[in-house]
């Protein structure tokens, strides 16, 4: 297994899926196809696949990790190289356009990506298939002792990481910080990483960082080692109201999550999913890859390995379209 490093397009992701969606698509295999993403002849299947995931200080890159791990030691003739990123808007934007072929992706951002709303106005996403919801991401508000942010409203006027470019954590931000009445304009945004965002508001940089992830995560923890670490609790009729009209949902971190908790902390949450191309991946080879991602699960090391499971599979998916293989790995469980 090789691992790549993160590279971007000089468009960024956004940009290029314009781009791509307004001259179409003259290049075999790099990018949606005219018939909703089910199409592709047999001739540009991969089995070579590049594997985004998100920044190294998150769950999604050593989570893609292990996953490319299980996926080489179990399915026959294939190679995965995975790769850090953006996480969900790049991993899917490199997917439409061919040169990624599996990624991670919050629940959200993907069907934002096949509705084409959201950052992929414009650029609908057409050959992305549903392979598995993965566990919940719950949206953490931190910040440190001494900033005087007790609740969402106090980020007004505040330095906040939002999510870095290419995330889908940005949307999660926006919506957090709109339910409290601040808008656009009403802080100073930084779009960082998520580990960048933590050394920042450990420097002093910012007052706080909003970043979606599955919990706990051991950055986190790290940052509680040597700081007084606080995360912000959202009103829950803020949070209600939210995903209410969002495909958010109101999620509770436990004060069992963390050392530094002592009560619990309500927020949103979203699912990690793992998508893939349509018209990249076959769908015999899909139906390996979804059928790995649940029989080797208690292999994994981190604590989201835990999570993943049938009854979590197909949460979240919405308007994304399953796919074809993973259709039939569902079909043949019972769960369709």
């Amino acid at each position: 297994m090789r691992i790549a490093r993160r590279t971007f397009t000089a468009l960024g992701p956004v940009a290029a899926l314009g781009l791509l969606a307004a001259c179409g698509n003259d290049e075999g295999g790099s990018g949606g196809t005219s018939n909703g993403g089910s199409g592709g002849g047999e001739g540009d299947f991969v089995t070579d696949l590049t594997f985004g995931t998100g920044g190294t200080g998150g769950v999604y890159y050593p989570l893609g990790g292990e996953y490319a791990t299980i996926y080489e030691n179990n399915i026959d003739g294939i190679t995965v190289n995975y790769t850090d990123s953006g996480a969900s808007v790049e991993n899917i934007g490199k997917i439409f356009q061919g040169e990624w072929q599996l990624g991670i992706s919050q629940s959200d951002t993907a069907n934002a990506a096949v509705t084409g709303d959201g950052e992929f106005e414009g650029a609908q996403v057409d050959n992305l298939g549903w392979i598995a919801a993965l566990y919940p991401e719950a949206a953490h508000i931190v910040t440190l002792a001494g900033t005087g942010i007790e609740t969402v409203a106090d980020l007004a006027g505040k330095r906040i990481a939002v999510g870095d470019v290419g995330s889908g954590t940005r949307n999660v931000s926006d919506a957090i910080l709109a339910a409290a009445g601040i808008e656009e304009g009403g802080y100073e945004p930084f779009e960082q990483d998520f580990a960048s965002s933590l050394n920042l508001l450990r420097d002093g940089n910012i007052e706080a960082s909003i970043f979606v992830v599955g919990t706990p995560t051991g950055s986190l923890g790290d940052l509680a080692a040597t700081n007084d670490v606080k995360l912000v609790s959202m009103d829950e009729a803020e949070a209600q109201g939210v995903a209410d009209s969002s495909l958010y949902e109101v999620y509770t971190i436990e004060p069992d999550a963390y050392d530094f908790l002592t009560e619990p902390v309500t927020t949103l949450s979203v699912a990690a999913a793992l998508v893939g191309s349509t018209t990249q991946i076959s769908p015999d080879l899909a139906y390996e890859i979804t059928k790995a991602t649940f029989e080797h699960a208690e292999t994994i090391t981190l604590p989201q390995g835990d999570l993943i499971s049938h009854d979590y599979a197909l949460f979240g998916r919405g308007d994304v379209p399953l796919h074809p293989g993973a259709e039939k790995y569902y079909q043949e469980q019972g769960l369709l």
